[in-house]
């Protein structure tokens, strides 16, 4: 897996203090990329991870609702063979979504938990902090980026 271009976004030094003002549901990513590192997982920074989780979860939660619409309104019987096998191909597409989806639930889940129990943003292997960086491009990950590196190099060499 290649890592996330996250080390593209630099910190504004503009935005350093707008954190001070403002609520945690209204920081921006780049805000919050800005702030110094000693407030690092500060209160704000914390609400404003358990906001975005949060959102994240209920656009899944949507999402899995219009699916099971979807394919309740499709189980009309099609004779043309084709038709039919293209139209089982997309449910078959939208189900294995689905099933990424249920599988990132659940990690979303556990990354609230974290924040809940002051867990979150430190490395599960090393304790180290993980880095505002990739908690905004991935923020349900549980592992610094080195750490992350040397699990999948050791996958990649011994498998699963």
């Amino acid at each position: 897996m290649i890592a996330p271009s996250f080390a593209a976004l630099k910190k504004d030094p503009k935005l350093a203090n707008n954190w001070k003002t403002k609520s945690a549901e209204e920081l921006t990513d780049a805000e919050v990329l800005a702030m110094p590192d000693s407030e690092y997982m500060n209160d704000k920074q914390m609400a404003f991870f358990r906001h975005k989780l949060v959102a994240l979860k209920q656009d899944m939660l949507n999402n899995a609702g219009e699916t099971t619409e979807h394919l309740r309104e499709d189980t009309v019987v099609v004779p043309d063979p084709a038709d039919r096998a293209t139209i089982e191909e997309e449910h078959a597409l939208e189900l294995r979504t689905r099933d990424r989806e249920r599988k990132l639930l659940k990690k979303i889940e556990q990354s609230i938990a974290r924040i809940d129990a002051g867990d979150y943003g430190y490395c599960d292997e090393t304790g180290e902090a993980i880095g505002v960086g990739r908690l905004l491009a991935r923020p349900t990950a549980t592992l610094s980026l080195e750490a992350q590196q040397r699990r999948e190099l050791k996958q990649k060499m011994f498998g699963d």
